[in-house]
């Protein structure tokens, strides 16, 4: 949610940033906005007006009364009613306004960095950089499902029958192997410093339209039904939820956060052969990172964090790309967003595992996140990005690491967690 501040000094720059986002749609927004701002203000004026005006009338009466003025002082008592009256009106109008103008301006895309490339969709991204050599082996690469069931690493069918689509059971070493990833990422993490964390696996409704859009939660969260509570698409959402209407001591800043979570998610819609399999699913585990900070150190955070998830994916051999999101496939309250992507050698093309997002304070004004200064209180910039996203990592993984018997190497980092195991097969 950006500053109504910035929206009344400079709407034309929140209405070129709209375009931008080709979201051409949401251009009324603005003036309907600086409309209720406008009339939210007059009201808190008169309402100001009057109130002053009762406690001035309060004595008026009272001094007539002492001069046995009654008829006066009857006409004045009448005018202090008129006015309670009307003050009621005003805090009713008053609210309505406020309300109306919040859900207005959480539906107001945050400003983009001068960075961000301008396009329509995920199709304009732009890469950045590359890292290790894709490798392409001279074998021919089945896909990875079958690479999974001939080391009976998962059981799809089954999971069919009891879950149905988009679900899956991870068995023997690749299960291993799925948890050795986590907890090499999680301790990955604890060595740049971070806190780790378990969080909620359930956030309350107030969190969610705090964390995201009202369209993205209608395409990811699963609710519980009878309760006002959602399951996570992800740690980040209870992680930043967390210190939602809290005010951190500035001394605490930056808070630099890991956590693990399973997510679950809708993921609506249908997909190619590639992205069926382990790659679009309604359950999985991951390990994420959060940072609140200061402004001025925001955008050093996000270079750092997307780097760490380069840097996790070099060390197990799995070469990858940094994609820069364009304006269109920017959610609304991101600032600036890059895509971690891993090289595929079956596809011959890069796929996304992981996200990094710089949010500025746009979601923390929504969760009213601050930090206190010594000349009072500022909202915090908040940021979060993936470690590691298992399922999606597999698939990279058994992908670069195959053999051509089928069996599967696993990288020195990993055999510390994989009981000292070179290979699966």
């Amino acid at each position: 949610m950006i500053d109504i501040a910035l929206l009344r000094s400079d709407p034309d720059r929140v209405r070129e940033n709209i375009r931008k986002k080709f979201q051409d749609k949401k251009l009324p927004l603005v003036d309907r906005a600086l409309e209720l701002d406008e009339k939210r203000r007059a009201l808190q004026t008169e309402g100001d007006n009057l109130r002053a005006a009762r406690n001035r009338l309060s004595k008026e009466i009272g001094a007539l009364m002492r001069e046995k003025k009654t008829a006066e002082a009857e006409a004045v008592k009448a005018q202090v009613s008129a006015d309670a009256a009307r003050l009621q009106e005003i805090e009713k109008e008053s609210e309505a306004a406020a309300e109306e103008l919040k859900e207005i301006m959480m539906r107001i895309p945050n400003i983009i960095s001068p960075d961000t490339p301008i396009g329509r969709d995920d199709s304009e991204n732009v890469e950045r950089q590359r890292f290790l050599e894709p490798k392409t082996p001279d074998f021919e690469i089945p896909y990875h499902l079958e690479i999974l069931e001939r080391v009976h690493g998962i059981d799809i069918d089954s999971a069919r029958r009891t879950s149905g689509q988009g679900f899956y059971y991870l068995t023997g070493d690749i299960a291993r192997l799925h948890s050795a990833v986590l907890t090499y990422a999680r301790d990955f993490m604890i060595n740049k410093g971070f806190t780790y964390c378990i969080p909620p696996y359930m956030i309350r409704s107030s969190v969610v339209s705090g964390v995201m859009s009202f369209e993205e939660m209608d395409g990811m969260m699963y609710k519980i039904e009878g309760e006002d509570l959602y399951l996570i698409g992800t740690s980040e959402h209870s992680m930043i939820g967390r210190f939602m209407g809290q005010t951190v001591d500035e001394k605490q800043l930056p808070l630099t956060l890991t956590s693990y979570s399973p997510c679950f998610r809708k993921e609506k819609g249908a997909h190619g052969i590639e992205e069926r399999g382990i790659y679009r699913i309604h359950q999985f585990e991951k390990q994420e990172m959060i940072v609140i900070c200061k402004p001025e150190e925001s955008e050093a955070w996000y270079e750092k964090l997307w780097q760490y998830t380069v840097e996790l994916f070099v060390s197990m051999g799995i070469p990858v790309r940094q994609l820069e999101c364009c304006s269109g496939d920017l959610a609304d309250l991101k600032y600036r967003s890059c895509d971690v992507e891993a090289w595929s050698p079956r596809q011959q093309k890069y796929f996304e595992v992981g996200s990094c997002s710089n949010l500025t304070d746009a979601q923390a004004r929504r969760l009213g996140i601050r930090y206190k200064t010594e000349k009072g209180t500022a909202y915090a910039h908040t940021l979060n990005n993936t470690v590691v996203a298992p399922p999606r990592m597999l698939i990279a993984f058994v992908e670069n690491h195959l053999n051509a018997d089928g069996s599967i190497d696993i990288p020195e980092v990993l055999r510390p967690y994989m009981g000292g195991k070179e290979k699966i097969g």
